[in-house]
Parts: C-alpha cells; structure tokens; sequence
C-alpha cells in the first residue's frame, strides 16, 4: 500500500476532543473554511491567548540547551509574545480584562522561573516540527502533536512527559490526552517513556505525577475515536447531539456575521473575536 501523507485523515489531542464534546464544533474547527477566503477560522478568547502564549514561552526555550534556557528571563519572552495577542487581536475587549490575564500569565512564568527544576535539566526535543506516525496505514490515519516538555531521565535512558496546564480546573480523567501524547512519543523517538505529568502552572509549585496508561488499551481508545472521524467525514455527519451547543455555537455565530474580524494568523487562519459574555473563571480552559 503507498501511503499518502496528504490524503490521510490527521486526528490530534485536539481534533479528537472537540469531537467527543461535539462532532459540529469538530468540522467548523478542522473541516470548514471561509468559502470567501478559503481559510479555516478561529475564535479568540483571552483564556486561549493566555494559554497561547505561556505555552509559546515553554516552546521556545525546549529547543535550547540546558545553559542557555535562561540566559533571557522567561518573563522578557513572556512580555515579548503577550504583543501578539494584545488588544482585540486576542479577544481583549478593555484593557481590564487584558490586563487582568496578563497579570495571570505574569505569575505563571514566575512560578516556572522560581521551580524551574523540571526544565532545566536535559531534555529530548523531537526534530519534526509537527511530530507524527502512521496511527494505522490501512485506514490511512495518522496521530499528530506537539508535547510540551520531554525530560530526559539518565538513570534508565528514558523520557519524562511534561505538560503544562494554563487552566483553574484540572485535566478530566477520562481525557485522552495523556494516552495520545504517550503513543506520539513512543512512536517518534527512541526511549521510553517511563514518567508522565501534569503542571498546573496557574496554583502548583510542583508537578502531578499520572498513571501511565496500557499501551494496547491507550491505541484501542484513541483508534475508535479516530475511526469514528473518519467515517463521519466521509457521510458529511458532523451533527450536534444537543443542538448546539457551547462548543460550536460560538463558531456558529461567527459563520452567521455575529463576529469581529481581526486579522490572519501564521497558519493563515482567520481570527474572529464576539462580544464578551459574563466571565467564568471557573471554565477557562482551553486545549493546546
């Protein structure tokens, strides 16, 4: 069989949990796109720039080497990125609340900086920007993403997952994600992953150790899912079972000109912005 990179169906941490919330909001966030410009859409928030950023910070000093992860301060980074989101261009509607989760993203990298200890020991960059495997070539899927932190472990040769967490509440259970971030990095370097955790970098000093999950029960899970992706692109069946619902009405109302448009990002997707509604600090998570 020849396989096709551009004929696969690509399915990530991301794709597979907008589907599970809602197989509408998964095709107007990864199948749609502006039938005027030809280009996917997004909506900015200030909990997904907040994240975006801080993130932003964490990929930039994964590349260095270990003397030189700090030889700018994480906080000049974070000050440098937070120009890219701000104002409307990253949901920002009044400096308050721009200020407000600048303020928050400030004490994050403050608490990186002073428990720096996870990175700045060595750590294991994967050398595809975008890593990925054949997640199974005979129905031509592929598993794809980005992990935030790889540490690497010399007492047994093997690798540490470390993912930062942006958010108040903490990671579901039953998420997918740690399984998937396993599969990607057994399958696109060499070691073994022999550690795996959390950093809830907005109220923890010290990472949160996981259970890493069964490898043959982790690609059942995530291969069932990706099937079912496949097959509801193929039928054109991206229905929401409620609706609609908080994950695609959002994307619903920028498709019916409720939204703002601000700009193109450096995927060439356009970026929308609505209205602000009344601000729950209590779901500000966003997947990245």
């Amino acid at each position: 069989m020849l396989l096709d990179k551009f004929s696969a169906i690509w399915v990530s941490h991301t794709s597979i949990s907008d589907f599970q919330q809602c197989p509408r909001a998964y095709f107007l966030k990864h199948v749609y796109k502006d039938p005027k410009s030809g280009h996917k859409i997004k909506v900015m928030t200030p909990p997904l720039s907040l994240g975006q950023v801080v993130h932003e910070v964490i990929d930039q000093i994964s590349t260095l080497p270990t003397r030189d992860r700090f030889s700018k301060l994480l906080m000049d980074r974070f000050d440098a990125l937070w120009v890219k989101v701000s104002g409307k261009q990253g949901g920002f509607y009044d400096r308050e609340t721009e200020d407000r989760y600048k303020r928050r993203g400030r004490e994050m990298i403050s608490r990186i900086t002073k428990n720096s200890g996870p990175i700045s020991r060595k750590a294991v960059k994967i050398k595809e920007s975008l890593p990925y495997y054949w997640l199974s070539e005979s129905e031509n899927i592929i598993l794809c993403g980005k992990v935030d932190w790889l540490e690497y472990l010399s007492e047994n040769d093997s690798v540490h997952i470390i993912d930062f967490k942006t958010g108040k509440s903490s990671e579901n259970p039953k998420s997918l994600q740690l399984p998937i971030y396993y599969l990607l990095v057994t399958n696109t370097q060499g070691r073994k992953v022999s550690k795996a955790s959390y950093w809830y970098i907005a109220r923890q000093d010290e990472l949160t150790e996981q259970q890493l999950p069964d490898p043959q029960i982790a690609y059942e899970d995530v291969f069932a899912l990706a099937q079912q992706i496949k097959i509801a692109r193929q039928l054109s069946r991206f229905n929401c079972p409620d609706g609609g619902c908080q994950s695609c009405a959002p994307m619903e109302r920028v498709i019916n000109g409720e939204g703002e448009y601000v700009g193109i990002d450096e995927y060439k997707t356009d970026i929308y912005i609505l209205p602000p509604v009344a601000d729950n600090d209590e779901n500000e998570s966003e997947i990245l």
